[in-house]
């Protein structure tokens, strides 16, 4: 017969698992959500940096140069990586299309200075100059424009705008034959054929891209000849009409061969501008510049319109202001991005130290486990202690000895990682030397006074064996 080992007593419990270090689930679940608020705030910011900006672009007919450098425009703004877009609206004529803008409908159009103006149009870049042409049969010269308000005029050039223009220029628009002096040319008429119809004048307005390009005028000179008069009066016609520029005619640039001009001859003319709200901010207009400006080759048009973009006057007194984003471009003032952003930068850091702050605490609250103070580890090894005098057998005992020795080596352990802190260290120590000498003391007990068995436990247990 063998006796067997005595079932662990109900009254003493499992021992306490060590002191945990930390939740690592929490860990792992705040490090993923901390990488993902930093990718959601650098894609945020990139965001924010290069969000795009869509301008509408008034135009008026869909074949006319408006509409065609729109559309070159958007193509080299899509293919430089610009924020900015184009939606192209058009129109049936540029009237329309400048009406469209004046009711902010647009924030881009394009006018030429002779048209109504816009109030809030700012000028973004210079894309053509119109030259006025004025033109006699032969050798006959015109010698100044009293002589021209005497004749009877063909105009050629952008409709009734043009004639309009003539009839201003000449300040002929309100007497009575104004419409039977000063006539809109029918399209593609030939120069000999306007004089043999009894014109006895051609002015002529042109773009001056067109006129390098074209050889018309070179066929005209060597069929029947003409003679290119000039406008003395030039610059005081320019301070009278502020929409009137000073324009020269260089030598050969109707005709290389015979040579019309023969020498540079001043006259008058008209500018192509490209303006954009005054409410466009100085950012996007100074990028619209800088793209207008370094891709010119890109947007001039077959016919030569746009080929020459020039920089808008920045002048005060310029006929139509330039947007202070294309100034500050032309003038080389554009800010760079820390000069622009600084401030929001500076408040920016301010503000993320405070949010890191306040971000660092959170994080301590909800992965670190608060140290636990070695009084209360003692308080658990006076739990044992009361249990001692209850154990019956030195199985018992052992078990209390084990819990004992493993709350010594969760507290050394933690004093070590930082989970245990010292506070109450000595009542620690001395209430562990109390329970392991009571331990002692209770196992000579049991040896020197062993418990009594139970006969019938002993018969029984033979009875079944």
């Amino acid at each position: 017969m063998s006796a067997e080992a005595p079932a662990p007593s109900p009254m003493l419990p499992r021992p306490r698992p060590p002191v945990a270090k930390s939740n690592r689930a929490q860990i792992i679940i705040f490090t993923m959500l901390t990488l993902f608020l930093s990718a959601i705030t650098v894609i945020g910011g990139r965001v924010w940096l290069r969000n795009s900006e869509t301008l509408v672009f008034a135009v008026g007919d869909a074949n006319g140069a408006e509409a065609k450098f729109a559309a070159r425009l958007a193509t080299v703004l899509k293919g430089n990586s610009s924020r900015l877009r184009l939606k192209i609206s058009p129109n049936p004529d540029n009237a329309k299309a400048l009406a469209q803008f004046d009711r902010r409908d647009a924030t881009l159009a394009i006018l030429r200075t002779d048209a109504k103006v816009p109030p809030r149009a700012r000028t973004i870049a210079i894309l053509e100059h119109d030259v006025v042409l004025v033109l006699s049969p032969g050798g006959k010269k015109i010698k100044s424009l009293a002589e021209l308000k005497r004749k009877k005029i063909a105009v050629v050039g952008n409709g009734e705008n043009s004639v309009n223009f003539v009839r201003s220029a000449l300040e002929i628009s309100d007497s009575a034959d104004a419409a039977q002096r000063v006539q809109q040319a029918p399209p593609n008429t030939p120069l000999d054929k306007l004089f043999a119809s009894g014109f006895s004048a051609v002015v002529a307005i042109e773009h001056a891209s067109k006129i390098i390009k074209d050889k018309t005028y070179e066929q005209y000179a060597k069929r029947a000849g003409f003679t290119l008069n000039a406008i003395d009066e030039a610059k005081a016609l320019a301070r009278k009409y502020p929409a009137i520029s000073e324009e020269t005619v260089s030598t050969g640039m109707l005709s290389s061969s015979p040579a019309i001009p023969d020498d540079d001859v001043d006259t008058i003319g008209l500018e192509w501008l490209l303006v954009a709200q005054s409410s466009m901010s100085t950012t996007t207009a100074a990028e619209l510049a800088r793209i207008i400006y370094e891709n010119k080759s890109e947007l001039a048009l077959g016919d030569g319109f746009a080929s020459k973009i020039e920089p808008a006057a920045t002048d005060k007194d310029a006929f139509i202001v330039a947007h202070q984003g294309a100034a500050e471009y032309i003038n080389d003032d554009t800010k760079s991005f820390m000069d622009r952003y600084s401030d929001v930068m500076y408040l920016g850091a301010a503000a993320l130290s405070i949010i890191g702050t306040i971000f660092a605490a959170i994080y301590t609250k909800i992965t670190r486990v608060a140290p636990e103070k070695a009084s209360e580890l003692a308080s658990r090894i006076f739990d044992i202690g009361e249990r001692v005098e209850h154990a019956t057998c030195g199985e018992h005992l052992d078990e209390l000895q084990d819990e004992l020795e493993a709350i010594l080596r969760g507290a050394v352990i933690g004093l070590r990682d930082g989970t245990v802190s010292g506070d109450g260290l000595d009542t620690f120590k001395l209430g562990y030397e109390l329970v392991r000498d009571e331990i002692a003391l209770r196992r000579d007990h049991l040896k020197r006074h062993p418990p009594a068995v139970d006969d019938n436990l002993v018969v029984v247990k033979t009875a079944n064996g």
